[in-house]
């Protein structure tokens, strides 16, 4: 495929919603969400892909060297100019040109802070939870997350576990943390309803969390709002957004003042297009963005996004930092780079979706390798 063609198709005709289930019978089963916005993100995902190895550099590189104007001609700005104008967006972009050269030359010496959830999954053992945070200190990592949610003496001791091993306060230049201590999050996964969810967590906030993540329902943002105000004097944010369908749930959470860190996901928004629009909203609110990316491909996509929002749209490492998952890394030709709990940029072109052929075969349904040794386990 021809450069220009690439270069034609990306930014005219792949603006998602428009030109890929935004309109006519595909509306009717909801515009913007679902399985259609899952796939139109697989679609335009593997355009931005080929875009970048065309042009030869990594995905954050083709956007941080994008001019302003090309880049805000690849997002639809339909139901968010309330909150964010093409205008408002090229101001930021602007803005972001300055120091940019430095902060790219900052991000490939140091990386993108990083947080970890494969220490304190439920369902793990006090010991197993014990050596699998050892080993990530050991490792560099100062900032860990727990799930909670399900039993409160369970996550009270688990909690207590965890703080009393990464240390109470400890001033740690690294850290993203306003309190510059190693820090610990919550994750809640969508357990509770909103009053459940305020008392839970005000039994944990003597941990000292930097937030619950999906107290409730993704889809209740007044009740994250409800959740948020009650949080915010003990010190506790909110967290949410993975779940998200799109940009106007996003434009909403940031109107109602229902998270204080938005999770954007690489897959569940329209591709990079909506991402992008969701970047400038949460600069646009003064609200960090600290991505979800759970160990299946999508450590890989996001942090491109994350990395280009440092260099040329939030320009702050503040009360900011990337999930990391170490599961099923070793499926994908070009897997993410961690060092000191950092992600380094990606060097290879594209957007870093690519897996290795002999994976892709033994997990094709129905006649990969996996696949017939579950399929004949079944049977027997």
């Amino acid at each position: 495929m021809a450069r220009g063609r690439i270069s034609r198709l990306s930014v005219r005709d792949v603006r998602f919603p428009t030109s890929l289930g935004g309109h006519g019978s595909d509306a009717m089963i909801g515009p913007e969400k679902g399985v259609v916005h899952l796939a139109t993100a697989a679609i335009l995902n593997a355009v931005w892909d080929l875009w970048a190895k065309q042009e030869g550099k990594p995905l954050w590189k083709l956007l941080v060297d994008m001019d302003p104007r090309t880049l805000l001609s690849c997002i639809d700005f339909r139901y968010i100019t309330d909150v964010l104008t093409e205008e408002d967006a090229y101001e930021i972009l602007k803005k972001g040109q300055v120091g940019k050269k430095e902060r790219e030359e900052q991000m490939l010496m140091h990386g993108y802070p990083a947080y970890t959830t494969s220490c304190a999954w439920l369902g793990y053992s006090d010991d197993t939870l014990k050596q699998l945070c050892a080993a990530a200190l050991k490792d560099g990592w100062t900032r860990f997350k727990v799930k909670v949610g399900a039993d409160l003496q369970d996550d009270m001791r688990r909690c207590r576990l965890i703080r009393d091993m990464i240390g109470p306060e400890k001033t740690l230049a690294a850290c993203a943390c306003p309190q510059k201590r190693k820090c610990q999050m919550m994750d809640a996964n969508q357990r509770w309803d909103v009053p459940e969810a305020v008392e839970w967590m005000s039994k944990l906030a003597e941990f000292k969390p930097l937030w619950i993540e999906e107290p409730t329902s993704p889809d209740d943002i007044l009740g994250h709002a409800t959740i948020s105000k009650a949080l915010v004097p003990l010190g506790i944010g909110v967290a949410t957004g993975e779940q998200c369908h799109n940009r106007v749930i996003f434009k909403q959470l940031l109107q109602a003042n229902a998270l204080q860190f938005l999770q954007i996901d690489s897959c569940r928004l329209g591709s990079v297009n909506e991402n992008l629009s969701v970047l400038l909203m949460a600069k646009k609110f003064g609200i960090p963005v600290c991505p979800h990316a759970g160990g299946v491909g999508l450590c890989e996509l996001v942090q491109h996004l994350i990395i280009f929002d440092y260099i040329s749209v939030s320009t702050s490492l503040k009360n900011r930092m990337c999930e990391y998952v170490d599961h099923l890394h070793e499926h994908f030709k070009y897997p993410v780079v961690i060092k000191q709990a950092s992600y380094m940029p990606p060097k290879d072109a594209g957007y870093s979706t690519e897996m290795k052929e002999d994976s892709v075969r033994k997990h094709q349904y129905p006649d990969g390798d996996v696949w017939k040794k579950l399929l004949a386990a079944q049977e027997n």
